[in-house]
């Protein structure tokens, strides 16, 4: 961090940015959708905690922004209980009637995206229940209330919600069945086309289903009537999911991993998830002088993008489900590996290969009360809306998690039954000698560790607020040498990257580069947050 700087980040000058952070002392919630903000906020102001505040923002996403999370996806967080921190690893399994020779006996050489064969058990009205059970303060019932509402009345569909709605649809009607695609659209559809911005949208049966779940601690979703549903559906159109795989489905309190940089301690949920991906890339950023590069430098740019797909090319190689099968997590984390892995950056862009450490992965939501407790929060469906497979009269479509296993023989990530995927979402969180600065995270798939890479680096080498972080421009690194960039990146570093080898394309689609959500944690006690303009969110406090 920048010499003149205090112990925790405290905001500085915007940063191509021109919004200012909120600043707020008795709580804050950050949402890329302002109504499931807004949510969370009311139940702060209810008495309920950061968790139960966290918790009702959540269900309203699946509600507000069904492109990106849904009632059938996984869900992660980090927990800040005021002394230490928590991991919760709220994703699915794999059926347990899928195997590997069934999907490779279909003519497929790697996952599909859509259909049954990717569909894994949905995690996250577990994750909700088992947060609330160790967490909560009000009565979980009524973390729901706001979301019931707006199912069964209506609400008005914002921009990138309709965006995700429109581009979801001429994708599903070319790609899926026509019933499959019935299905669908008769939930989120409107007179037979996408809801328009400013349009109320409302689902009874989705009303139905998150009041079940409210009501019974989410067990009507596990082993209950809408289990019964699932599984039905499943069995009438030749699905693989079971009504023992949603009743023997647990979440799993981990111990968060970390990687310190300069000082600052970075944690995410260890694998299945790829947060290990942003450990090692920030690992190997450490032995370079970021500080001493202006931010929008071609330098600063090359170093991040070969530190990021050295570090893509170890949790492709090692991130399993560590059940399943051994992940040599601290031997990736060690110093002495980052050092040795930073011996193959030069000033010319390269093709990233994995290393041998045993030699000799969306909605992201931030919430934090007036007793310091915070929670970094992340939901999803996968690709937009998932698998396409929705069941019938309750809003539940279930995820396509399953794309993120391997059909190679052997390989630790192997489609096996029972088996948690590799995973991409992943919630961070920031401490310093081992006092809480506070949760961020950025989702986006393929982009999350690399925007925790660039979050990081915004706040702890160039000093930036979280609202000017967030609004900073982004890289995106794609495979081999490809580099997208944003348009506002200036053009002599496009045209720098590109003379030293990286293949660069100016993409305008900012969904690419995901978005995001920071709350900082002041000196005062108070906190600064900011939400990502790239989404319809916003940070709210009081």
């Amino acid at each position: 961090m920048k010499k003149n700087q205090e112990h925790i980040p405290y905001p500085t000058a915007p940063y191509h940015s021109r919004r200012q952070p909120v600043y707020a002392a008795n709580g804050v919630v950050a949402a890329s959708q302002p109504l499931a903000s807004q949510a969370g906020m009311t139940i702060l102001q209810k008495g309920g905690n950061a968790v139960d505040a966290a918790i009702a923002a959540a269900v309203v996403l699946t509600v507000v922004q069904p492109a990106s999370c849904g009632i059938g996806g996984d869900a992660f967080a980090l927990v800040w209980d005021g002394r230490k921190l928590h991991g919760l690893n709220g994703s699915g399994r794999a059926p347990g009637r899928l195997t590997a020779d069934i999907a490779r006996k279909r003519g497929y050489e790697e996952m599909p995206w859509l259909g049954w064969l990717p569909v894994t058990v949905p995690g996250a009205p577990a994750a909700w229940r088992d947060l609330h059970q160790r967490f909560g303060r009000l009565p979980f019932a009524d973390l729901f209330e706001t979301a019931v509402a707006y199912a069964e009345e209506g609400y008005p569909v914002s921009p990138m919600s309709q965006f995700g709605l429109h581009r979801t649809w001429n994708k599903f009607r070319r790609e899926l069945n026509a019933d499959d695609f019935a299905r669908w659209a008769d939930v989120w559809g409107q007179d037979g086309r996408p809801p328009r911005v400013g349009e109320l949208w409302r689902h009874a049966g989705m009303a139905r289903t998150l009041r079940r779940i409210a009501e019974t601690d989410a067990e009507a979703f596990y082993t209950g009537e809408l289990a019964e549903e699932m599984a039905a559906f499943a069995t009438q159109s030749g699905g693989f999911l079971s009504a023992d795989d949603l009743a023997n489905h647990r979440s799993s309190w981990v111990e968060p991993i970390s990687a310190n940089y300069r000082g600052y301690d970075v944690w995410e949920i260890p694998p299945n998830g790829q947060g290990l991906a942003a450990l090692i890339a920030l690992n190997i950023l450490e032995g370079f002088g970021l500080a001493d590069r202006p931010r929008e430098s071609v330098e600063s740019y090359h170093l991040q993008l070969e530190a990021m797909k050295l570090a893509f090319a170890d949790a492709r190689r090692y991130i399993a489900d560590p059940e399943r099968a051994a992940v040599p997590t601290e031997a990736l984390l060690s110093k002495a590996y980052a050092t040795e892995r930073r011996q193959l950056i030069t000033d010319r862009a390269a093709l990233p290969e994995p290393g041998d450490p045993q030699q000799g992965g969306t909605v992201y939501l931030a919430a934090a009360d007036s007793d310091g407790m915070m929670i970094s929060l992340i939901e999803s469906t996968y690709t937009g809306f998932g698998s396409g497979m929705v069941v019938p009269g309750t809003g539940i479509a279930l995820q396509n998690r399953g794309k993120g296993f391997t059909l190679e023989p052997g390989h630790r990530n192997e489609l096996e039954p029972g088996k948690r995927p590799f995973h991409t979402i992943i919630p961070g969180f920031l401490t310093k000698d081992g006092r809480p600065v506070g949760p961020f995270g950025v989702m986006g798939g393929h982009m999350q560790p690399q925007g925790h890479v660039q979050m990081v680096v915004n706040t702890v080498d160039y000093g930036l607020n979280p609202q000017a972080s967030l609004d900073a421009t982004r890289w995106h690194w794609q495979q081999e040498r490809a580099v997208k960039l944003e348009p506002a990146i200036a053009p002599d570093i496009a045209a720098g990257l590109q003379a030293r080898g990286h293949a660069v394309e100016i993409y305008p689609d900012v969904g690419l580069f995901g978005n995001g959500q920071i709350i900082w944690r002041l000196e005062s006690g108070a906190y600064a947050a900011g939400s990502d303009g790239r989404a319809d969110g916003g940070a709210v406090g009081y």
